[in-house]
């Protein structure tokens, strides 16, 4: 049993070590916007187009970031969503949101529309924009 645990123990701590860590993302909006708390249903409202009080900055398409806030979120998948948005968009009464490369591209964007609604990861947080939710 001691022999065992001699070699398990290093092995999970390789093991560990190797898993990618998952960065907890926050949804993020100007800092002049009165919004103080959502909670994240209420902001997939938003992404998923069954509202524009806020406009919705998405990262870039096959991002893992995104494929993150989509399932944590919105609960669905890209192709989900991007079937949504499809029908929104033949509509011609909404646009579809506005897509980043970075999350420091989202951060700059919502920084410059108050009406903004964007999600970073909360350690690229600055004093530019601001945290309405923290998605674990």
């Amino acid at each position: 049993m001691r022999r065992l645990s001699k070699r398990l123990v290093p092995a999970l701590l390789l093991t560990a070590l190797a898993a990618p860590a998952r960065a907890e993302l926050v949804i993020i909006v100007n800092p002049q916007n009165p919004a103080t708390r959502m909670f994240p249903s209420q902001a997939a409202q938003f992404f998923l187009g069954g509202s524009v009080q806020f406009t919705p900055v998405e990262q870039a398409e096959n991002s893992a970031i995104r494929a993150e806030f989509y399932k944590k979120v919105l609960e669905k998948t890209p192709a989900q969503v991007e079937a949504i948005w499809s029908k929104l968009l033949f509509t011609g009464k909404i646009k579809a949101p506005k897509e980043c490369h970075s999350s420091a591209e989202v951060k700059k964007t919502v920084s410059e529309n108050v009406n903004a609604i964007g999600y970073i990861e909360k350690a690229a947080v600055d004093d530019t924009v601001k945290v309405i939710a923290t998605i674990p």
